[in-house]
């Protein structure tokens, strides 16, 4: 598998990034999205400033020898552009969160090993059980399937707790991720409380703490020079701001950031070193599981397949009448929504015919400028326009030629099947 890696990073080619604040859009995208007469999709295309449209199409080609190679297609694309990116956070913190249990070398510490949370500073809560794990205890597999499956949040909090506000940040920038920032759990607290994190401790199967981990603070200051303000007003409570809403020091990962995030997982080849996670054979495989699995196939948790329907969070096939995801296609992606916010990234595998692509893109809907308020035209506008986006790559795809059709057999998948027992289902979480 390594001499795999190593050819794959030899003979991978990756066409450049566009340059910070240099928005980029190449041609064949605007020829493509011409082909579409959808109204809605054609209502955001011809009015991208408004609905501050940014895509990434990647075309991937392999070789003889199965080895890929990628090409990057840019609609608007601005790493200088803020978006908010809710959810797709919970992606590099899972990503974090494996690889600081890999650093620290011990075999009776694994992702499965039962963790507890404690409090220590003004806001923190602990977190001692979930009953929706099928040991009792929260762990970091299980946060992170949480996380992924339906996009639940107290994970990411968790995760963040574990990792650290200052290692979340060191870490991403020293993979050369510059134009990043992670400041926050998904809870109302103070940007000095965010700083703070909670003492964690592992558990062995008999209940007896293996390992602990101290409360941790954040010293460093961060880069609130470029100023990130949006809309005309936001509500407080049942009061209205009437001035801008400040995302100067709220969460930012660029569009660009978060593809190539998805990228290193699953072509770790593919992106330099000094890009990739230090992840065994082991994580990947979970990722890959529990990236593309329905929550309707799972166990732990056991979520009500209903609400939580197969395209539930895939937002370039949520298709608003069917939910139903096309024969053979697998898409393996993290999204977020919020503020008015829709972003997907997306690696689209279709088995039966032979065809990947990946896609990632942020769309904003919020007509009146006010945040915070709950009046976003996410079922009216955002979704349809991602799933007549995704239907339109997609459909481009399926007819594109190919020097050598795709070994996809690395990204094949034992799914779980959801067990019919007495247990309740899940339902309503916060995501």
């Amino acid at each position: 598998m390594r001499l795999f890696f190593l050819l794959l990073a030899a003979l991978t080619v990756l066409r450049s990034t566009p340059g910070s604040g240099q928005a980029r859009t190449d041609a064949l995208l605007t020829r493509l999205f011409a082909t579409n007469p959808q109204p809605i999709f054609r209502e955001v295309i011809d009015h991208p400033d408004r609905y501050r449209l940014q895509i990434i199409y990647t075309q991937i080609n392999r070789n003889k020898a199965n080895v890929p190679t990628f090409t990057n297609y840019y609609y608007r694309v601005d790493s200088t552009a803020y978006f908010n990116p809710a959810s797709t956070v919970k992606l590099p913190l899972a990503l974090l969160s494996l690889e600081k249990l890999n650093a620290l070398k011990r075999p009776d510490l694994t992702k499965f090993t039962a963790m507890q949370f404690d409090s220590a500073y003004s806001g923190q809560t602990r977190h001692w059980v979930d009953p929706s794990a099928e040991s009792g205890y929260p762990s970091v597999a299980h946060l992170i399937k949480k996380a992924l499956l339906v996009s639940e949040n107290d994970p990411y909090s968790r995760m963040y707790e574990f990792v650290g506000q200052q290692a979340i940040n060191r870490s991403m920038h020293a993979r050369g991720y510059l134009d990043t920032r992670i400041t926050h759990r998904f809870v109302r607290m103070t940007p000095e409380q965010n700083r703070h994190t909670n003492p964690v401790r592992f558990l062995s199967a008999d209940g007896k703490t293996i390992y602990t981990q101290p409360a941790a603070y954040n010293p460093d200051p961060f880069d609130a020079r470029r100023i990130d303000t949006l809309g005309s007003g936001y509500m407080v409570r049942d009061s209205l701001v009437r001035q801008p809403f400040d995302f100067t020091t709220r969460n930012k990962l660029p569009l660009e950031t978060l593809q190539r995030l998805l990228q290193s997982v699953l072509f770790p080849a593919s992106v330099p070193q000094s890009q990739r996670f230090n992840l065994t054979e082991s994580d990947y495989r979970f990722l890959y599981q529990y990236l593309s699995q329905y929550p309707g196939e799972t166990n732990y948790p056991k979520y009500d397949p209903k609400q939580y329907y197969d395209s539930y969070v895939k937002f370039f096939f949520m298709d608003s009448l069917h939910h139903q995801m096309p024969l053979g296609v697998r898409v393996f992606n993290k999204v977020g929504w919020a503020y008015g916010f829709l972003t997907d990234a997306s690696y689209v595998v279709d088995f039966t015919n032979r065809v990947e692509f990946m896609l990632s893109a942020t769309v904003y809907v919020n007509r009146d400028g006010i945040l915070n308020d709950d009046k976003y035209e996410y079922d009216t506008v955002g979704n349809p326009f991602l799933y007549q986006l995704g239907q339109t790559i997609y459909q481009y795809e399926l007819n594109r030629k190919r020097a050598y059709k795709p070994d996809l057999s690395r990204f094949r998948v034992n799914y779980e099947r959801q067990q019919a027992d007495s247990r309740p289902l899940v339902k309503d979480v916060d995501n």
